[in-house]
């Protein structure tokens, strides 16, 4: 099949099933975050109808496509050459009847996509707010890493409004977010299940989260075993290669 790869584009192998990826080296390319992320949510049952917002290159919904078996996943990105871009990402897979790329703002879909609900939502937001840390001049690169056009607060009301009951949300953030992650989890109905903390090095502080919340959800919290990417000599550990499918 013939795929458009435009001026600064790139096709990566994923190295997981044989899927590929469009990336713009201009712009913000995904990173081990997504990854993990997709690996996080990949119990969840057969034929499960996600929702990915924010989803940028396309990188999770093309993962979960092949880890949640049947799955059906609308995947939201509000920046248009983005979401071009991830469409022919999953052209390039023949995942068309998989996974729909729609080019929207996430904080309009539950005007425009009526009463549409969903077994799993999962999201890879903006980590900054928008008046910290140094904004970058390239403003797709400052969209992807900044909360510029929706805030966290923003991606957890959605989520909640867009999951069935005791549907489950998945995220990925900084730990320094935890307590505003918290809050909104509670105030918009979704309930912390499973946390699991991501270390780069044992000797190192923790730089990612995973959260896991149920809809409606009974009031317990699992705290996972801690992640840790590498290993003192910089390999990669067994839990990282397990994850990549290389152990």
């Amino acid at each position: 099949m013939e795929i458009e790869v435009k001026e600064n584009e790139r096709i990566d192998d994923l190295e997981y099933k044989g899927l590929k990826i469009i990336q713009n080296k201009e712009w913000f390319c995904f990173g081990m975050d997504s990854v993990i992320l997709a690996n996080f949510a990949k119990k969840e049952k057969k034929g499960s109808k996600i929702l990915d917002l924010g989803t940028g290159t396309g990188i999770i919904a093309i993962l979960l496509s092949k880890k949640v078996e049947n799955s059906k996943i609308t995947a939201i990105e509000i920046q248009k050459e983005v979401a071009e871009m991830a469409k022919r990402s999953v052209k390039l897979n023949n995942l068309e009847d998989s996974v729909q790329v729609i080019n929207k703002d996430i904080k309009n879909i539950l005007k425009e996509n009526g009463q549409a609900k969903f077994d799993v939502v999962i999201t890879n937001p903006p980590y900054k707010k928008k008046e910290t840390g140094i904004l970058n001049e390239n403003n797709v690169k400052m969209i992807s890493r900044h909360e510029t056009t929706a805030n966290l607060e923003d991606f957890i009301i959605v989520a909640s409004e867009k999951l069935k009951d005791y549907g489950t949300f998945y995220m990925i953030n900084r730990p320094e977010r935890i307590i505003d992650i918290f809050e909104y989890l509670r105030k918009y109905k979704l309930e912390p299940k499973e946390i699991q903390f991501i270390y780069p090095k044992k000797n190192k502080a923790p730089n990612g989260l995973l959260v896991k919340a149920v809809k409606y959800g009974g009031e317990f919290l699992k705290v996972d075993e801690p992640l840790i990417v590498y290993n003192g000599d910089g390999t990669y550990t067994d839990e990282i290669l397990e994850i990549y499918e290389k152990k």
